[in-house]
């Protein structure tokens, strides 16, 4: 895997743009937290009373989905410095979350053939 598509990687380029311009002392917990409520708020803000076929033609359209595609990224670089910060590791939460839930919601039985 290239090591620019890695999580890491990214975390990495944060810390050096953060450190670059003294921010870490900003880049508390609750800070990190509330910065990420707010670019959640503007990802669905994108999508506020549209219906799903138009969020569709939204992000079909290429001078649209920019915009929504700038918004994905300030979700997930926030999500990505406060899990550093916090130390939290992403790909093992999310996979320790997934196992959870495989086991709190077992797919259906499927019909005997």
């Amino acid at each position: 895997m290239d090591d620019a598509t890695t999580i890491e990687s990214v975390r990495d380029r944060l810390r050096d743009f953060a450190r670059a311009r003294d921010w870490g002392q900003f880049h508390t917990p609750k800070n990190l937290a509330m910065a990420l409520g707010g670019e959640v708020g503007e990802l669905l803000a994108e999508m506020q009373w549209l219906t799903d076929d138009q969020v569709h033609e939204k992000l079909a359209d290429p001078r649209t989905r920019g915009d929504v595609e700038e918004e994905f990224a300030d979700v997930f670089l926030y999500l990505v410095q406060l899990a550093d910060v916090c130390g939290v590791d992403l790909v093992q939460a999310g996979h320790a979350k997934i196992s959870r839930n495989d086991g709190r919601f077992p797919p259906p039985p499927q019909p005997a053939s």
